[in-house]
């Protein structure tokens, strides 16, 4: 008998047993000693809901907008580089899903189905994330093909213009396609659903980088190319450059801090995503979910404030709500269910995220989504209930609010 999948992290489990090491544990894991990984989870575990009875919540309504899109809950599935590789064609499948669930699917750089693979598999547009290359010629062909594909946003993913390291991906000896070697053939053999989903994909590389990219036979060669070819000079005048190129929607993603929410805000973006790039990147940063209060408090009047970096239930998504997010971003999630079942897997990741966020909404006296109350966060006035932040990565002149 199939036991129920009733949670993300039954996905994640049966993720574990179908993909191949290497591919899961590149969605799984964070960098160095996965601090912050860990951050962003125990900082979600630290805050308590607080529960409301005798009001009626028997109509509760989950839609609201992100960067002007109408979407039916405040969730979007985040860029996630190899995806094609936990699922062939995995970008496709997870775009196609979000398609029918009514919500944003971004599409990573890196992914391994490009951009044009992606857009000929749907019917709305999605999302396109941008990394800024050394090669600025580069970078404006990949803002062009979004623009031909008729993206609807563009998000620039800021956090990683230098590549935090991750230590299982050099141990699992990560590779893209995948290297043969006596491991690699001995765990892609017992994952048959995994090997069949590739034979049968569009594309096994990375789909946007033809032409660009040699000899990825390792991570380390891959780890070099990135040292190569992102760019470290990024910096906020590049805006400017980037607005010639696109102009549509802006979304800069891998904000920490209130003083970079206020550039951004000053420059006009449309949207910011407070992101600690889900613990891969700087370790030791604090959880995503402990900012993000005070960087709302400076900028959220400004401009959308999403929110990314460990979200794995709907309690989760209502509670970076109640501290002021628009809307929240799934990765891990999102790849755990394309690895455990492909298409129907994404599909019911975000059903089970949008199930549990009506629930938790009708407990805690909530009825709109785009009105969930900061209220439903117990305090700590002393009494040893839970703070709705961790007030040590308050913004300097911006108190946390109340």
């Amino acid at each position: 008998m199939t036991t129920p999948i009733t949670n993300v992290a039954d996905l994640r489990e049966l993720a574990k047993r179908r993909v191949p090491r290497a591919f899961f544990e590149y969605a799984d894991r964070g960098s160095y000693d996965e601090v912050t990984l860990r951050a962003n989870r125990a900082a979600f575990e630290r805050i308590a809901l607080r529960q409301r009875v005798m009001s009626n919540v028997d109509n509760r309504s989950l839609a609201t907008d992100i960067v002007g899109q109408p979407v039916s809950m405040p969730l979007a599935i985040a860029p996630t580089g190899l995806t094609g590789l936990q699922h062939g064609a995995g970008e496709i499948l997870g775009a196609r899903a979000a398609e029918k669930a009514g919500i944003p699917f971004c599409l990573s750089t890196m992914s391994i189905c490009s951009i044009e693979q992606v857009r000929a598999a749907v019917a709305k547009p999605f999302w396109f994330q941008v990394y800024v290359m050394r090669d600025r010629g580069f970078t404006r062909d990949l803002i062009r093909r979004a623009k031909d594909a008729g993206c609807s946003a563009l998000m620039l993913t800021a956090d990683l213009t230098v590549q935090g390291q991750r230590h299982r991906e050099i141990k699992n000896g990560l590779s893209v396609p995948p290297r043969i070697t006596l491991r690699n053939i001995l765990d892609m053999a017992s994952k048959p659903r995994w090997a069949w989903s590739m034979l049968r994909a569009p594309s096994r590389s990375f789909g946007n980088l033809q032409g660009r990219i040699e000899n990825t036979d390792s991570l380390t060669t891959l780890a070099q190319w990135i040292a190569n070819q992102f760019d470290p000079t990024l910096e906020w005048k590049d805006l400017e450059w980037i607005r010639e190129l696109w102009p549509g929607k802006l979304i800069i993603k891998g904000i920490l801090d209130p003083r970079d929410a206020r550039i951004a805000a000053s420059l006009g973006v449309d949207a910011i995503v407070v992101s600690n790039h889900g613990g891969r990147q700087l370790d030791g940063a604090p959880a995503t979910i402990d900012v993000l209060p005070s960087i709302v408090q400076a900028v959220g009047d400004r401009m959308q404030v999403l929110f990314d970096s460990g979200i794995q239930s709907g309690q989760d998504l209502l509670k970076a709500l109640a501290c002021g997010a628009h809307a929240g971003l799934i990765g891990k999630a999102f790849l755990y269910g394309l690895g455990a079942m492909g298409e129907a897997g994404v599909s019911k990741a975000i059903e089970l995220i949008r199930k549990e966020l009506s629930v938790s909404m009708a407990l805690t006296g909530q009825t709109d989504a785009r009105s969930i109350s900061p209220d439903i966060i117990w305090r700590k006035p002393g009494d040893g209930l839970f703070p709705v932040v961790n007030t040590q990565f308050e913004d300097p002149g911006v108190p946390c609010r109340k």
